[in-house]
């Protein structure tokens, strides 16, 4: 079977950041050879809480923008917005029908998320996993690229799917998580115990996908690290989270180990493994912002990108929805 690869994130707060991209973005276009590739931006997702319609429409057009920005090919890669295909939303109802009420109360993003407000919050919060199975299995995803804290909905979607098959006939493919090494360990750069987040409300933890030159050397000049010199050996690094946050950082981005910088800097004071640091992250991340730039200035193109994704992706999910709804018993109406 084709390789075919689903993933996605949600148009909320603050534009993206770095943890995002080496996190997401940069192992989606690093994997996009070789595989049908289906990338959505999940907005049905982010009304599990509330948002602001014109704050969400914009970080809808963000986020696209920086998926193609970023060098996901519309050649090789759908990019679409998942409310524009509705099969999603439709087979998220039938596979809700479907779910013991005691698999998605196990959740642990759930329990975490509800905590002491789990009779008030939105029914949407609940029912999430459900439409991402649905998101998923839509596509006959082989393989799904999630954050650590994702991988307990994957699991899931393989249990729904098991299930379903099971019980209706051979519908949808059982997909495999993906969890790209770094996307657990981008920490702040204020704090190397917390990892990178857009909810922080100090602008300097993190460098943002819009920073200009000048603001990004700023925030490395400015990271945490502490009184000692750079170490020669990881074992160095060890008790210094800041340190090895900004050591693991460089190595992505000069597409090296942690060995190689950590054997290249040795002994030095840190100004100029950050100075080194800076111009990576300039050189990477700038022109980023720049093409994102582009792109919402021009949303006529934007928009006809994500016409065209919606398009590509529709013809599949169409097909998968009117498979599971012949096998669930639903009249097919000429």
């Amino acid at each position: 079977m084709t390789k075919r690869i689903l993933s996605g994130m949600q148009p909320t707060g603050v534009g993206l950041h770095l943890g995002n991209y080496l996190g997401a973005l940069k192992p989606w276009v690093d994997t996009q050879q070789g595989a049908e590739n289906f990338y959505c931006i999940v907005d049905l997702h982010a009304i599990t809480v509330p948002q602001d319609p014109k704050e969400l429409h914009q970080a809808t057009l963000e986020l696209a923008a920086a998926y193609i920005a970023s060098g996901l090919d519309t050649n090789k890669s759908a990019i679409f917005v998942q409310s524009s295909v509705p099969a999603h939303a439709e087979l998220g109802w039938m596979l809700n029908c479907h779910t013991p009420m005691g698999w998605l109360k196990r959740m642990t993003q759930f329990k975490d998320k509800a905590g002491k407000n789990a009779e008030s919050i939105g029914t949407g919060l609940l029912t999430y996993p459900t439409l991402m199975a649905a998101d998923i299995l839509l596509y006959h995803a082989t393989h799904v690229p999630v954050g650590e804290d994702q991988k307990q909905h994957v699991e899931l979607t393989r249990d729904i799917a098991i299930s379903f098959n099971q019980k209706y006939g051979n519908v949808f493919t059982v997909p495999e998580p993906v969890i790209p090494k770094i996307a657990a360990r981008v920490k702040s750069l204020r704090d190397g115990t917390k990892k990178m987040s857009k909810s922080d409300p100090s602008d300097a933890s993190r460098i943002n996908l819009s920073d200009s030159e000048d603001t990004i050397r700023n925030k490395i000049r400015g990271a945490k690290t502490d009184t000692g010199v750079m170490p020669s050996a990881s074992e160095g690094c060890e008790g210094r989270p800041e340190v090895e946050n900004l050591v693991e950082i460089f190595a992505v981005l000069a597409g090296v180990s942690s060995a190689a910088v950590l054997d290249q800097f040795a002994g030095q004071q840190f100004s100029p493994f950050k100075n080194a640091l800076a111009d990576l992250l300039v050189d990477k991340i700038v022109p980023i912002g720049n093409r994102m730039t582009e792109l919402l200035g021009d949303r006529g193109e934007l928009l006809n990108i994500l016409g065209q994704g919606r398009d590509k992706a529709a013809a599949i999910a169409d097909k998968t929805l009117s498979d599971a709804k012949k096998a669930m018993g639903f009249v097919a109406i000429p």
